[in-house]
């Protein structure tokens, strides 16, 4: 095979996603695009491919033999389903975060791969921007000496524009934010300690977003629309409806393999949109900063015995949407399928940030308690 042919399930929205796989002259083209929404083909034949086959049903694009991977860019509740069937269909698999909303899904789309011998890749495009890659670097060459503890703030801010006018509010279709949004955060905890969770506990509540209101309102016809602060287009639902139920501020804690201790932190009515990591070694401790700069701080002895100096990183700006990310992740995907080159993403771990945030949700939801994150399927491995 010289050139992938893709087809998208999502077309728009994320679906966008695949402009980057869209090179005719290529080594990849996009050929087909299902998703339930006519107006969201539309836009999907006017900026990815006029000339691509497009379909509401999903189970048409999977009996194409013109496809040959499938990208799944749907909500999140439909990936288990779509990831599977496209397996079965023959398919090569990319799938956006989260890889699905249990842990049991997860497991039945990482044994579903290994059956077919088709190639799966997860959707993390923050270990493609270019200051996690350094602070992955610099960690890596023991520059702060041994990882001992990782802290995260997320601060989301426009929580409600992103997460409280529609589906991503019940947790019948998200389980919770620390999934949806959180399993980016996971993920690098993860990838920069070179460690995954073990155990984790949690505290988070409802304590802005959800309330009183009919489920069915909307923006045009709320009587409060002029003075809310939530207000976001007519035809958005209310951020404040009776089926709101999922966590707007949390508080996790994990233990890594190696005795690792991470703390995330989640809000989604900050004033700011912004990701404050932090990793704390033995010798010193790195941070990423605002305008795409990191800071490495140096323990005492570090600076006396090994002559190190504190300093501040500037990388420079990369085009692209997530800061040069995306192009980047659809490029690996296209090397993991035609020449087997081992992507920097990996389904296990898509599945082990999964584990981390369905089960700090449930020890939010049961007062607290740690929880063991469950052992990989038998015969499954990195």
């Amino acid at each position: 095979m010289k050139q992938l042919r893709v087809g998208v399930i999502g077309a728009w929205g994320r679906g966008s996603l695949a402009v980057n796989w869209h090179q005719p002259r290529g080594r990849s083209i996009v050929v087909a695009g299902a998703d339930v929404s006519e107006k969201s083909l539309e836009e999907f034949r006017r900026h990815i491919n006029k000339d691509a086959f497009t379909t509401r049903d999903y189970r048409e694009l999977l009996k194409r033999k013109d496809v040959d991977a499938v990208a799944i860019t749907s909500p999140d509740w439909t990936h288990e389903k779509y990831a599977v069937a496209a397996l079965r269909a023959g398919k090569h698999v990319y799938c956006e975060k989260p890889l699905a909303i249990t842990i049991k899904g997860c497991d039945h789309i990482l044994l579903e791969a290994k059956k077919t011998g088709k190639k799966l890749m997860i959707g993390f495009n923050m270990r493609y921007m270019n200051f996690f890659q350094k602070m992955r670097e610099l960690i890596r060459q023991g520059v702060i000496g041994d990882v001992k503890a990782v802290w995260v703030r997320h601060f989301v801010g426009m929580g409600g524009t992103f997460y409280y006018h529609d589906w991503h509010a019940n947790r019948r279709y998200s389980t919770g934010l620390l999934l949806q949004k959180g399993s980016h955060d996971i993920d690098m905890i993860h990838w920069l300690a070179g460690k995954y969770s073990v155990r984790v506990s949690a505290f988070g509540g409802l304590d802005y977003y959800g309330g009183s209101k009919p489920d069915n309102l909307r923006c045009r016809r709320c009587r409060l629309r002029k003075t809310c602060w939530e207000y976001d287009g007519p035809n958005r639902l209310c951020c404040f409806r009776k089926e709101v139920n999922v966590e707007d501020n949390n508080a996790v804690i994990m233990e890594l393999e190696g005795g690792i201790k991470a703390a995330y932190l989640q809000c989604h009515f900050t004033p700011e949109y912004w990701r404050n990591y932090t990793v704390i070694g033995t010798e010193g401790r790195i941070e990423n900063m605002y305008d795409n700069a990191i800071m490495v701080k140096f323990r005492d002895g570090a600076k006396k015995f090994r002559k190190r100096s504190d300093t501040v990183i500037k990388l420079k700006e990369v085009k692209g949407d997530h800061a040069g990310a995306d192009p980047d992740i659809c490029a690996d995907f296209v090397d993991y399928v035609l020449s087997g080159k081992k992507p920097l993403t990996s389904p296990v771990a898509g599945r082990q940030s999964v584990a981390v945030g369905c089960l700090a949700t449930e020890s939010i939801r049961s007062g607290g308690k740690i929880l063991k994150i469950p052992s990989l399927p038998k015969g499954i491995k990195e």
